[in-house]
């Protein structure tokens, strides 16, 4: 048998405390065999992949109230460990604050992965292609780490002791981010080079951080992301940079400087001389784009988020607790289900399986094509990257329940995908419209722009994207 094919870690309880305190004594009573868990898009996979060897129990920190606020705290912002993409790009704060980092969360994956994939999670996974570290490291973030009887900050370049390595000790959670917030006379910017505009793990990112008195630079973080074991800051090029004017020639200089600081890995994505190349160009465009303050001349007046009008949110509940023998009680489609063995499978899985819905299907079961999509708590979500069991009374809607008006055998956009031949052999159909539906309650009336970017999670291997995007115009009106 193949590696892929063989079954991953398996789950046999998943815990739902209601305080940052009962979790943290559900981890120090379980030990190693207990892992946090917020938005699951990284440690669903890793578990899936058997890369962590031990790990019997979830932990799962999405109900604690409290900690997905991003709260103001003069000089700097304060995010909760949950804080997700989505809400930090939706933020203003973060966008006039630290502009680097909600740059660097739109880069992230995809609108329906944004829903659920947090900040805090980024930085745990400590993988050097995470984009949202190089964007801390430059804003110089620090972390607040708490345990039974303790409470810790560490600085976001001291997190990582190696590729997929932290100095988080067994018993700890990231409860919050503390990120200085850039005032007059700083600029920032992210920068990421993918594959593709969505879903595309970074070949190169950076982010730049400089501060200028007058024409001059008083201070430069220039931080690399996948070209190094971690994040890594391009020292040379930053105190090249400091004590003189930002003209043509020392954005020269810095880019090559920079690029001579990192020796890339040849991988998958791109070989080590292409990534090297990158680095200089990356460097000398955003340099540029810093000293023509033009650092946020590519955000979207309107970015697509494909949630409800509630963001996605629930209220807190009370503490869970599920192995395979307790029921999860929900609402799906507008109807009440019961059904257990949700301990360790995924919300695809568990919606197949158990609840006998298989309208949902499994494309890449690791959040790459968006053929799972579902509506969590009015969220547009991967179901494949969610627990099963946090769907315990959540409101879910499948491509069963899209079509809620009885007198109606289709739902509008249904319909406008008969008509316009926008299905083809029908596999990655039911993402799509999960993904449309949503992109149409938040923006009725969506360009060509917000259409492309609201199905951008999703895949069709038939390449018919031209017909999708007719279909959501037709629903819309347009």
């Amino acid at each position: 048998m193949h590696d892929l094919q063989r079954q991953g870690q398996r789950i046999r309880r998943h815990e739902t405390p209601a305080s940052v305190e009962e979790a943290l004594a559900l981890l120090a009573d379980h030990g190693p065999a207990a892992r946090a868990v917020a938005g699951g898009t990284d440690l669903l996979v890793e578990l899936d992949r058997g890369v962590r060897d031990g790990v019997e129990v979830l932990v799962d920190l999405t109900r604690i109230p409290g900690l997905d606020r991003i709260e103001d705290g003069g000089d700097h912002l304060r995010l909760g460990g949950l804080v997700t993409h989505n809400q930090a790009v939706a933020s203003s704060l973060v966008v006039d604050r630290a502009l680097p980092l909600a740059q660097a969360c739109l880069e992230i994956g995809s609108p329906a992965l944004r829903n659920r994939a947090t900040i805090a999670g980024n930085l745990v996974t400590a993988s050097p292609a995470n984009d949202t570290v190089s964007a801390l490291w430059a804003l110089d973030a620090r972390v607040w780490l708490r345990s039974v009887g303790r409470e810790r900050s560490v600085p976001v370049r001291e997190l990582f002791a190696g590729l997929r390595q932290t100095v988080i000790e067994p018993g700890e959670l990231l409860v919050s981010i503390e990120v200085p917030a850039l005032g007059p006379g700083q600029r920032g910017v992210f920068v990421k080079l993918g594959q593709r505009r969505a879903q595309a793990i970074s070949i190169v990112h950076l982010a730049a951080v400089l501060s200028f008195d007058g024409d001059g630079v008083t201070a430069a973080s220039l931080a690399l992301g996948s070209v190094a074991p971690t994040v890594v800051s391009a020292d040379a090029a930053e105190r090249y940079l400091v004590g003189r004017p930002l003209d043509a020639a020392a954005i020269a200089e810095a880019a090559r400087l920079a690029a001579a600081s990192v020796t890339p890995i040849d991988d998958v994505r791109a070989t080590a001389v292409y990534r090297s190349y990158e680095i200089e160009v990356m460097v000398r465009r955003a340099l540029t784009s810093l000293r023509e303050e033009r650092q946020q001349e590519r955000w979207p007046a309107n970015p697509v988020f494909l949630w409800g009008d509630d963001r996605g949110a629930v209220a807190p509940a009370a503490s869970a607790s599920h192995d395979d023998g307790t029921p999860v009680v929900c609402t799906i489609n507008g109807a009440a289900v019961s059904a257990g063995r949700a301990a360790g499978v995924t919300l695809l899985d568990w919606l197949r399986d158990e609840v006998g819905l298989t309208g949902t299907k499994e494309g890449c079961a690791e959040g790459e094509c968006g053929a799972c999509t579902v509506h969590l708590d009015g969220a547009a979500v991967l179901s494949c990257l969610v627990p099963a069991a946090r769907a315990h009374g959540s409101v879910l809607t499948t491509i069963e329940g899209l079509a809620s008006d009885p007198t109606q055998s289709l739902h509008p956009l249904q319909q406008a995908f008969v008509d316009q031949f926008a299905v083809q052999c029908g596999f990655c159909i039911p993402g799509f419209l999960m993904s449309g539906d949503r992109l149409l309650q938040e923006c009725p009336r969506p360009t060509r722009d917000d259409v492309a970017l609201g199905l951008s999670g999703n895949l069709c291997r038939c390449t018919g994207y031209y017909r999708f995007y007719d279909a959501v115009e037709q629903a819309a009106g347009s």
